[in-house]
């Protein structure tokens, strides 16, 4: 598969997956770099895909159609967002070029969040990053986890392109909850070296985050046993609120982000 990243807005990732010249654009935040990076390589607009209905992943939509003409935009049936032409829920396929890709209703982040998985590449919006996950701004903690779990079930080279780059601060998190995991030290390591050089930390295989990311490990014994002790119960649940509210306290602080 030819995917290629946009850096848009402040930590934006916008994503173009490329067949033939052919183009399909996921969470255009922005318009402006798209339709830069379209003309500059001679790439036709075939359609939008839309994870949910966050401003910074719809707000690019409606310029880059009327710039490149009416092209079919797929999202949530569910979705506030109301440029979206072709609805999908769990199970729904979406073909895009040669590749077909199946629909997974992940909310939790939003309450309309939706994946397009292929076995070689998901589409994963706000709900999984890179060592981390996404806030709750609509759903519940029981709903976080489930489609975290959900999505922890895809195979293991699947490489999980999120909607955003904060790869340093989550993997800050994950070597404070997992002290002892070398692979999260590792990881660690090589997430510095990637912001030396400027370059970005997604996408991962989803095999790494299942060996890195607490958000995929909180029913691990090591981190179940810190999260208890930090007064959660034994649910997937409780397990998952504990360790997002741990991060949210630290991400208040500013202590996991880069020191300029």
């Amino acid at each position: 598969m030819d995917i290629r990243p946009i850096r848009a807005l402040e930590d934006n990732l916008i994503w173009l997956l490329i067949h033939d010249n052919r183009t399909w654009v996921v969470d255009p935040g922005d318009a402006v770099p798209v339709m830069e990076a379209l003309e500059d390589n001679g790439l036709t607009l075939e359609g939008v895909l839309i994870t949910h209905h966050h401003y910074d992943h719809v707000q690019g939509v409606q310029d880059l159609l009327d710039h490149c003409g009416t092209v079919p935009v797929y999202g949530p049936a569910n979705s506030h967002f109301s440029g979206i032409t072709h609805p999908l829920r769990e199970g729904d396929t979406v073909t895009v070029g040669p590749w077909l890709f199946d629909i997974l209703e992940i909310p939790g982040h939003t309450l309309d969040h939706i994946a397009y998985v292929h076995p070689q590449a998901a589409f994963v919006g706000d709900t999984l990053f890179t060592a981390g996950c996404g806030r709750l701004f609509e759903g519940t903690p029981e709903q976080m986890a489930a489609s975290l779990l959900k999505l922890r079930t895809l195979p293991d080279e699947t490489l999980i392109y999120c909607g955003h780059e904060y790869t340093w601060a989550n993997s800050h998190f994950a070597a404070i909850a997992e002290p002892d995991n070398a692979a999260v030290a590792l990881r660690r390591n090589r997430t510095v070296a990637c912001y030396q050089r400027d370059e970005l930390c997604v996408p991962e295989m989803l095999a790494v985050e299942k060996a890195t990311n607490p958000f995929l490990r909180f029913d691990r014994p090591a981190l179940k046993a810190c999260l208890l002790d930090r007064g959660a119960d034994a649910s997937d649940a409780s397990l998952f609120a504990t360790l997002r509210g741990w991060k949210d306290e630290l991400d208040a602080t500013g202590e996991l982000e880069p020191r300029s």
